[in-house]
């Protein structure tokens, strides 16, 4: 079998998998199912993985690199703005695989004891220790753990909502739980955290006639989503 044809096979393997796997649960889902499905042996499965937990880490190995990448990535000299790299990158991840972390739903399968759930344990440590920024107190460690399961529920349990929509929802919950940071972030970027009267007026008309979401208020304001919020709520 040519280098192209192995790795024709190997992703019609991991795609079938992942349709399977969605369908019926991890641990439900045997490599004969597999092989049926794709018309070819079961032998002829293994010999491209070895095992069905292979094929699993197949399936997650996109997943933990990119983590790895977006953790990897957040190093801005400012710890605010690092943590904001993180979250929004983390976030992006989860968004993109979002079909695979939603098999944990059925059945736990990302948690299995493994090289799939230790590395992913480790990069949340790791993802955490960021988000806490430098000399953490306990409300940093504890905010820290809040963001990012603000980030990874909502994705799972929302996974066939809009991705565009579903960031922006996700990143308005993460303002909230960091909203003085959020302001001074977004002078940084040149936006302002404040809204005149007039301003104050179009969000409200905006979100209470037009029935617009935060996410798009912002953007056309030119604000963060904090701010929004903080007008709506009067």
């Amino acid at each position: 079998m040519s280098d192209n044809a192995a790795a024709g096979t190997r992703e019609r393997i991991l795609a079938v998998a992942m349709d399977l796997f969605s369908a019926h649960g991890y641990h439900r889902t045997t490599v004969r199912a597999i092989a049926d499905q794709l018309g070819i042996s079961k032998a002829g499965v293994l010999y491209h993985f070895p095992s069905k937990y292979d094929i699993l880490a197949g399936l997650a190995e996109p997943l933990l690199v990119a983590l790895a990448d977006a953790v990897a990535a957040a190093v801005d000299p400012d710890p605010r703005r690092a943590r904001r790299q993180a979250l929004e990158g983390i976030l992006d991840v989860y968004l993109e695989h979002r079909y695979l972390l939603r098999l944990n739903v059925n059945d736990l399968a990302l948690a299995a004891s493994g090289s799939i759930f230790e590395r992913f344990r480790d990069l949340v440590v790791a993802a955490n220790v960021l988000v806490a920024g430098p000399d953490p107190t306990l409300s940093d460690r504890v905010r820290a753990v809040q963001a990012l399961g603000v980030l990874s529920d909502p994705v799972v349990l929302f996974a066939d909502e809009s991705p565009s929509a579903l960031r922006a929802e996700v990143l308005a919950g993460v303002d909230l739980l960091y909203p003085d940071e959020v302001h001074a972030v977004a002078v940084q970027r040149g936006r302002p955290a404040l809204l005149d009267s007039e301003g104050v007026a179009t969000a409200r008309r905006m979100s209470r006639i037009e029935h617009r979401g935060a996410a798009e208020i912002a953007a056309a304001l030119g604000v963060s989503r904090a701010t929004v919020y903080r007008y709506l709520k009067d």
